[in-house]
């Protein structure tokens, strides 16, 4: 054991560096981006283990705690900070874009139900009967249903 103990101490860079890339592989399997960080930092206290192998476990440990520390702040600060400024995120809400517009009806709507032209494509339709071609306006949208009304020309 105290031979374990004296070749950990001497090549603890090694260890650290073990480490790092054992987080970072984690981060690969387990998603989160907090592994990346604090592997990132098991990275750089190997580099400090490397160049001050006198400092010991305990003080690596410090040296990791605060690299851990610091890699996450400023993965925070500068990563993250670059999708909260994107503002109100359009994912899974493009309908809304299409609120107040115009289209015309290409299928026409019986029994509330028929489809509009968006663009090159069809999307459902919900509102009172229509026949093929009637201009619509959009007033809400329900999942992928556009609720819509006759416009008067």
């Amino acid at each position: 054991m105290e031979e374990l103990l004296t070749w950990g101490a001497a090549n603890a860079h090694w260890i650290w560096w073990g480490l790092g890339l054992l987080l970072l592989a984690g981060e690969m399997v387990i998603t989160g981006v907090y592994l990346l960080w604090i592997g990132i930092a098991g990275l750089a206290t190997g580099l400090v283990a490397f160049f001050m192998p006198g400092m010991g476990f305990d003080g690596h440990g410090l040296v990791f705690a605060a690299f851990g520390a610091a890699s996450i702040y400023i993965g925070n600060r500068y990563f993250y900070a670059k999708f909260e400024e994107a503002g109100d995120p359009v994912v899974n809400t493009r309908g809304r874009s299409h609120v107040g517009r115009t289209y015309v009806v290409c299928a026409p709507i019986i029994n509330g139900r028929g489809h509009v032209k968006v663009g090159d494509s069809q999307w459902l339709a919900s509102g009172p009967d229509a026949a093929e071609g009637t201009r619509v306006k959009v007033l809400s949208v329900d999942g992928t249903v556009l609720m819509v009304e006759p416009v008067q020309d």
